[in-house]
């Protein structure tokens, strides 16, 4: 119990905002990669364009109100720190198991890509027992210590960066814009709602910054910096990515494999091939860089869902089992475990759209619940320390809430079964909460 008790202590401050960039587009960037080409053949390329438009004005939106948030109250629960101060217990703990669900089901389907990529090379061995193999070796990693330091996170990101920019280099040469008009609007507007949780999975887990704020160097300022430019730069490689990938040749081409009616998780390979064949040099670049890519958003999601199962568990929102470190490494070996064993039960199903659908879910509510806390923690603390206030107040935090409740709404209304089977995940652990949680004294 003595790593509890020094888990308990204040974390030490070490990031300054060129490393929050490096985590903000590090968590996020494997959305580049892969899942977004997922939303074609939902809404085709203006459907799928119309739903990232809307997203992105959310996201921008959201991420700013979120710093303001981050800034006053540096905590590492985030979402959960931001909702139990504004309203109690039952909410924190709701915030907290909507960021969860978002942090533990998005690892599964990066595992996915991260098989779908190297399957190419590697046809014999199922792209998900290599899946599989991700989970086991980077929770062990985790486990037994081994951080990926934040300057690792940094130089395996700006790899990737570099990456998206050799192949909008090498794809917009190619580009016709007579591809992005090939049957753009196939499901009409009903596409574009159905297309939303492709968009989100451009930007998913950028909140994760939020969480490193009590390991922050001057926080009030860094956080701002380092949520800001990485949002900035996801912005525009969401935009390049988008449209240089579908313009070689139409959204078709980096959906489906020649031949075949399944989605590929492996996007921007295809679109290359489809410009050099897929024995070029620069096909089979595009596939092993990418893989820095993805495995920057796979370490980093696994990292944060540790921590935030580790941090239920230990305020006794969960298990106290799960806020256990081991005794010897002195890290959340039982709450990695158990993300672990969910993350692989996710990988058998083999439905990378739908557990991509449901991190959505996860991640909808936390900016919903979020942006309340946001508008409640303005009327009942004015005099909290806000070093950092959102431009534009109230209509830039309203923006984020509306779109997020809009979206939030279409999702259920067009996913039924999978909205279905997140809320109920909600209202169940909500009521075990309400059950046995006692607090302490």
């Amino acid at each position: 119990m003595s790593g509890l008790a020094e888990g308990d202590g204040k974390l030490d401050r070490t990031l300054g905002p060129l490393m929050l960039w490096g985590l903000g587009v590090g968590y996020v960037i494997s959305g580049m990669y892969f899942g977004w080409n997922l939303g074609l053949p939902e809404g085709g390329t203006l459907g799928l364009a119309i739903a990232t438009f809307f997203i992105i004005i959310m996201y921008v939106c959201f991420t700013f109100s979120y710093t303001e948030l981050a800034c006053a109250i540096p905590k590492a629960g985030g979402a959960f720190d931001y909702s139990k101060r504004a309203f109690g217990n039952q909410w924190g703990f709701l915030g907290g198991m909507a960021q969860n669900i978002e942090f533990i089901f998005a690892p599964p389907a990066i595992a996915f890509a991260i098989g779908a990529y190297l399957n190419i090379h590697m046809p014999s061995i199922p792209a998900n027992y290599i899946a599989i193999a991700a989970f086991l070796i980077f929770t062990g990693v985790n486990i037994i210590g081994v951080r990926i330091a934040a300057m690792f996170e940094l130089v395996i990101t700006i790899i990737a960066v570099v990456e998206l920019l050799i192949f909008a280099g090498v794809a917009l040469p190619h580009f016709e814009t007579a591809n992005l008009a090939k049957n753009a609007f196939p499901n009409g507007w009903e596409g574009v709602f159905r297309a939303i949780p492709f968009a989100i999975w451009f930007f998913l887990a950028i909140e994760g910054v939020a969480n490193v704020a009590e390991e922050t160097i001057n926080p009030q300022r860094n956080v701002l910096i380092g949520f800001g430019s990485a949002i900035a730069t996801l912005v525009i490689l969401c935009l390049l990515t988008f449209t240089s990938a579908i313009g070689v040749g139409g959204w078709e081409t980096i959906v489906y494999e020649a031949g075949s009616t399944a989605a590929s998780d492996s996007p921007l390979p295809l679109a290359i091939k489809s410009i050099a064949g897929g024995n070029a040099f620069l096909y089979h670049l595009i596939v092993w860089v990418g893989l820095f890519g993805l495995v920057a958003s796979f370490h980093g999601i696994i990292l944060a869902a540790g921590r935030a199962t580790f941090e239920f568990g230990r305020v006794g929102f969960a298990p106290k089992i799960f806020g256990r470190t081991h005794k010897k490494f002195k890290t959340p070996a039982f709450a990695l475990l158990i993300n672990m064993i969910i993350g692989i039960g996710a990988v058998l199903t083999n439905r990378t759209g739908d557990i991509i659908t449901l991190a959505c879910f996860g991640a909808l509510s936390l900016y919903v619940i979020s942006m309340c806390a946001f508008f409640k923690l303005r009327v009942t603390e004015p005099d909290l320390e806000r070093p950092f206030k959102v431009f534009a107040y109230p209509l830039v935090p309203a923006l984020a809430l509306i779109i997020a409740t809009v979206s939030l709404v279409a999702m259920s209304y067009y996913n039924q079964g999978l909205a279905l089977l997140f809320f109920g995940i909600m209202f169940g652990s909500s009521l075990i909460f309400t059950c046995f949680y006692k607090e302490e004294k």
